[in-house]
């Protein structure tokens, strides 16, 4: 897959494309019925495939104060493109300038002009145009337009609100049935109080490295790949408090890990299941007791999840 990084850097060698555009935000079941969709028209017709996403969430400028946490960093929704058999996907600087170019502008400068689109694959809800003015029916009336309608699961509306509602409230196994697949959190591994060497089952401390939404404190099993091997994990998030003056934090037990330390290392920690909440204990000894158990039933969740 092509990827590029504003539509100026655009060198058009095409004559002609079917398009989708959204924010894309997870690439959940719902954004991925998009993008199929878009792909399969293309390759009827012969033409490359384009997808056109945003270098930031379009409410960081245009309502900084209600914009959503991420579900999952860009590098990861444009992999997921990829998987997906996009030709292009086109990156677009989400600025107040382009926050303010009316709905005609957008489709002349860029979709016909800059992409030669001669035909789009839209949601249902999608809109495009300052003031959300182009509308699907403005649209399919300028353009040939596809508009899928909401996909569901289980009878509820599949949607990046709904995945992050369950996220932060530790529901992370109906959220990944609605990503499609885990919900994973991408951060650096940073030291922290040791605490866990001590106790002798050592941690990953992770910072998230852009503002993600995170489940609620609790513990979880989960999964990380580390250096092409993926490690079963017993994950905790929350204050800690049986450890006074803690914090917050969200470090990972990988079970079976025998690799040098992680420090200032990036990766990518799945949510498969939560175990139980956030307990308080009357000392480390307790606590050790319990962290053991956790590895054990998260080691038995893993194994049931396949």
């Amino acid at each position: 897959m092509q990827t590029i990084f504003g539509f100026d850097s655009i060198v058009r060698d095409w004559p002609e494309t079917t398009v989708c555009i959204g924010v894309f935000d997870g690439m959940h079941l719902g954004h991925r019925s998009i993008v199929r969709e878009a792909v399969d028209r293309a390759r009827a017709e012969g033409r490359p495939s384009v997808a056109v996403t945003f270098d930031r969430h379009p409410m960081a400028v245009i309502a900084p104060s209600n914009c959503p946490q991420h579900i999952s960093t860009l590098d990861d929704n444009l992999a997921e493109m990829a998987e997906l058999g996009v030709d292009i996907a086109v990156v677009a600087v989400f600025d107040l300038a382009f926050s303010r170019l009316s709905a005609d502008d957008f489709l002349q400068h860029y979709l016909l002009g800059k992409l030669c689109a001669r035909e789009m694959v839209v949601g249902h809800d999608f809109a495009l145009g300052h003031n959300r003015t182009g509308t699907t029916e403005w649209l399919s009336e300028r353009i040939p337009t596809h508009v899928l309608p909401p996909l569901e699961l289980d009878g509820e509306r599949i949607s990046s609100s709904r995945i992050r509602d369950y996220i932060s409230q530790g529901r992370v196994n109906e959220a990944g049935r609605m990503i499609g697949g885990n919900y994973s959190l991408s951060g650096s591994v940073t030291r922290g109080q040791r605490l866990g060497t001590e106790l002798g089952v050592p941690t990953a401390n992770l910072v998230p490295i852009i503002d993600q939404v995170l489940p609620a404190p609790g513990i979880y099993a989960g999964l990380s790949s580390v250096d092409g091997r993926v490690y079963s994990a017993a994950v905790s998030v929350g204050f800690r408090p049986a450890v006074p003056d803690a914090g917050f934090a969200v470090e990972a037990h990988f079970m079976d890990y025998s690799g040098g330390d992680l420090y200032g290392r990036t990766i990518s920690l799945e949510f498969v299941d939560r175990l139980r909440d956030e307990l308080n204990f009357e000392s480390l000894a307790a606590l050790k007791q319990q962290m053991n158990v956790d590895i054990e039933r998260a080691r038995e969740v893993l194994v049931h999840h396949g």
